[in-house]
């Protein structure tokens, strides 16, 4: 199954001299049974986008906790899509998670399809949403825009031996 694992571009180098996408239990977004049945007209390629605009959303997230621990991180979202075997998957169940899987196992680079990341023409956006979060997550309707706006930049999509190049800007 293809799954968008939620990355930044620290994480993501991390994950490359690891060898793997780790540990254990991994969150990731995929095409589940229950995202099909919620989206009912979609193909294919419209449920993989909803899972990697979720796993963006995601990205987003790790990229403000790393900001807060001082992590120095481009204020750019990364999404790792792989294939991984059904069997390590546990899919959710709750509505609002419809696209939501857990990995029970960590993912080998090799696995890796592609790497979806932002253009660095979209970091002042990331950037403001970064800061926008903790006001969005209170119910500020303006910071819920600043935030929603992220989404306005479409990831640019890497095949893996760019990877490095990615990691070296």
């Amino acid at each position: 199954m293809r799954v968008y694992l939620p990355c930044t571009l620290p994480a993501l180098a991390r994950a490359v001299e690891a060898g793997e996408i780790g540990p254990a239990p991994l969150t990731g977004y995929a095409v589940t049974p229950a995202l099909t049945e919620w989206y009912a007209s979609g193909d294919t390629e419209e449920l993989e986008y909803v899972a990697l605009t979720e796993a963006a959303r995601a990205s987003l997230r790790m990229l403000a906790a790393d900001h807060a621990d001082g992590v120095p991180a481009a204020s750019r979202r990364v999404v790792v899509a792989a294939e991984v075997p059904d069997g390590v998957l546990t899919m959710g169940v709750d509505l609002a998670e419809r696209a939501r899987v857990r990995l029970a196992e960590s993912v080998p680079m090799a696995k890796v399809a592609a790497v979806h990341i932002d253009d660095l023409d979209a970091m002042p956006d990331i950037k403001a949403a970064i800061a926008a979060l903790p006001d969005s997550d209170a119910g500020d309707d303006d910071a819920r825009f600043t935030v929603d706006g992220a989404e306005a930049h479409e990831l640019m999509w890497y095949a893996t031996q760019e990877i490095p190049d990615l990691l070296g800007s």
